[in-house]
């Protein structure tokens, strides 16, 4: 046992609580980060308004499973060699249609409000439309969608749910912003 004085017990004692509390702090943010969440950084403009170059977001580490609207990031080889940063437009067994010369984008004849999109959809990218969604894929634009390479390019195509990487949850700098219905 440490023999000393009770002001140098006291001084032991607090360091190592001090260290303890640290050293779990970080073994637990550092699992959070390796097994829960990601952190990635926007490259690029393809989805503006909604997300900036530069912008550093949180991700999901652990879901697979997405939805219309949903902002995914996809490690899907391409020619870019890039990881992509998209809106989930329509999911496995939707059909996608657009329509190139009013910017109307519609799944399964419904056409889509999209209020967070820059511009209208006009910018053919080589894939021919309607197009049903593959089982175990989806189909991603950017919303900066004349500024996007995404599904509707033949470079990018549908995207395999296995390469999903996750969610974005939110946005940590250099906006931080918390509210995932913005997005």
């Amino acid at each position: 046992m440490f023999k000393g004085s009770k002001a140098q017990t006291k001084i032991a004692t607090f360091c190592f609580e001090f260290v303890s509390v640290f050293s779990m702090a970080a073994i637990a943010i550092a699992f959070c980060f390796t097994f829960l969440f990601r952190t990635v950084v926007v490259d690029g403009s393809s989805m503006n308004p909604t997300l900036w170059d530069g912008d550093r977001l949180i991700i999901t580490a652990t879901t697979r499973k997405v939805e219309y609207g949903d902002i995914v990031v996809c490690s899907q080889p391409n020619p870019m060699e890039k990881t992509l940063i998209k809106r989930v437009i329509a999911t496995e067994g939707q059909t996608v249609e657009i329509d190139f010369e009013n910017g109307i984008v519609r799944v399964n004849g419904n056409i889509l409000h999209e209020p967070y999109i820059a511009d209208p959809t006009t910018l053919y990218e080589g894939m021919n439309f309607p197009q049903t969604v593959p089982e175990g894929c989806v189909f991603v634009m950017g919303d900066n969608r004349l500024h996007s390479t995404d599904s509707r390019s033949d470079m990018v195509g549908f995207i395999r749910t296995d390469y999903i990487m996750g969610k974005v949850l939110f946005r940590m700098a250099p906006n931080f912003n918390l509210h995932i219905a913005d997005f």
